[in-house]
């Protein structure tokens, strides 16, 4: 009888516990894109030291793609999420919109093309990216002396 009141509320606490678990490993639209520009940028900063020559990440505004062009084209950073390989290009979700791209305070966004360049002393161009997903902003910066990518929201 205990045996069955403890399996009992094993199977209560699962049942509770699943769909908090199903929303965190699933990505939305929005996270999704967010996740993979910051892997991206990581993975050209990556390339850019370790093989000692520039690298690009290449953005296409009205297809909504990105990639890495340049140094390598095997990706040696590891991703920034578990269980994961690093992402070297990606396409947005149709509901994501790319409300800004700014390089070296420059308009890009109504470009055929854009390319931020990571150099390999570890800096980069600035970058100032806008997505938005239903009403819900991102801005994504790259902090250029160190070529590390920030997230925020917009307020």
């Amino acid at each position: 009888m205990e045996i069955m009141m403890v399996v009992a509320i094993m199977g209560l606490m699962m049942a509770i516990g699943i769909p908090s678990i199903l929303t965190m490993v699933r990505e939305g639209p929005l996270r999704k894109a967010v996740n993979d520009t910051l892997d991206i940028c990581s993975t050209a900063r990556a390339q850019a030291i370790l093989h000692q020559q520039t690298t690009m990440v290449v953005f296409h505004p009205a297809a909504k793609e990105l990639s890495v062009s340049g140094a390598s084209a095997d990706s040696t950073a590891p991703s920034r999420r578990i269980g994961q390989k690093a992402v070297n290009s990606t396409q947005y979700d149709s509901s994501v919109n790319i409300d800004d791209l700014s390089i070296n305070l420059m308009d890009y966004g109504a470009s055929d093309e854009a390319r931020v360049r990571f150099f390999p002393n570890g800096t980069c161009d600035e970058l100032r990216l806008v997505l938005d997903a239903n009403g819900q902003y991102r801005v994504i910066t790259l902090e250029p002396t160190t070529a590390l990518a920030y997230v925020g929201a917009l307020k």
